[in-house]
Order: C-alpha cells, then structure tokens, then sequence
C-alpha cells in the first residue's frame, strides 16, 4: 500500500513538473509573440505609408496627364522666374503648346528633365507636328546645343509638362540629398529607424 501511495505522489509530481514546463513554454511563446507583435505592426505601418504614398503619385499622374506632376528646378537658369529648389507643378493636355509658356522636357540621352520656356513653336503644313524651341530665361542663348546631336527643335512627345504653379524653395532638400548622397541615406535611415521603433 504504501509502494502505491509512493508511485501515485511521484506520477503526480511528475505530472505537476510537466504541467508546470508547458505552462511555462506557454508563457514565454506568448511573450515571444508580444514582442514580436508590435514590430510587425510597425512594418505593417511603414508598408501602408510608402504603399499610400505610390497611389497618391500614380494618382496625380492620371490627373495631370504627365509622368511626373511634380519636379524641382536644379539650376538658376529660369531666374528671376524659378530659383533653384522650387518646386513646379505640370500639367499636360492636348492643346497646343504655345510660345511663352514654360515646359518640362526630356531630352534623349539624359536622364534629368529640363526646365525652360518655349521661345518658338510653329506647326508642320505636311504633318501637323509642333517644332518647339526653348530657352532659359537667365540663358543668353537657346537650347539647341542641350538637344540630342544634330536635332534642332523639340517634339511634343519630348513635352513632360507644362508648368501650372510652383512653391519656393521646398525642393532645396531634394538638390542636397542628390549632391550629398550621405545625406539621403542619413535621412532614409533615420526614418526607417522612427517608423519602426515609434510606439502608436
């Protein structure tokens, strides 16, 4: 009898332990997941922000009619009009562009699009296609010598935007992280650092 009374309190003992062991692995995989449950919802987070922020720019891409609505003047070439840093606002539509207006055009080869106004524009009898000419207003000469090799005038599909409003100075930040890289990625990292580490 007391050969069972000794097996049943070891059985119970052991069962006690054991029950105790999953108790505790319960505990510190909840607490695992407590961890781990904030960080995933701060990458959720960061996800959404930069998935919001693509919408809105594929957006105001279907509205302006232009491949990008909104670029900053990188030289002191349209002043007193545009300084450099700010920001222009395109807009692109089906009428004709016409001499005085200023424009955001690619030119083939180059990657950077170019912010200048339309001296000359006259339309082809044969083709209907517009011949554009532009120039700098602080420029004393056109653009002909910034055009791809041999070609004299720009086409309409060279035409980025034409330039609806713009803001000064706010794309300043924009020229400093393209000639000071560290910079950028000083500042991408800093706000990778504050969407993952802030608290909601």
């Amino acid at each position: 009898m007391q050969l069972y009374s000794l097996l049943e309190q070891s059985i119970t003992q052991t069962h006690l332990h054991t029950l105790r062991q999953i108790e505790e692995m319960g505990r510190i995989k909840f607490l695992g997941d407590v961890k781990i449950r904030p960080a995933l919802i701060q990458l959720l987070n960061l996800g959404m922000i930069i998935s919001s922020a693509l919408m809105i720019w594929k957006g105001l891409m279907c509205i302006t009619g232009c491949e990008s609505p909104v670029v900053v003047v990188l030289t002191g070439s349209m002043e007193p009009g545009f300084k450099r840093g700010d920001i222009l606002f395109l807009h692109m539509n089906k009428e004709p562009i016409r001499a005085g207006e200023i424009v955001v055009y690619n030119v083939d080869g180059r990657d950077i699009p170019i912010v200048h106004r339309v001296i000359k524009a006259h339309e082809r009898r044969d083709t209907g296609e517009i011949d554009i000419l532009t120039k700098g207003d602080n420029n004393p000469v056109d653009d002909i010598s910034l055009y791809s090799g041999g070609q004299l005038w720009l086409n309409r599909h060279h035409i980025v935007g034409r330039a609806k409003g713009y803001l000064p100075y706010v794309g300043y930040l924009t020229i400093i992280m393209t000639e000071m890289p560290m910079v950028k990625y000083a500042l991408i990292g800093a706000l990778g650092l504050l969407a993952v580490t802030s608290k909601e």
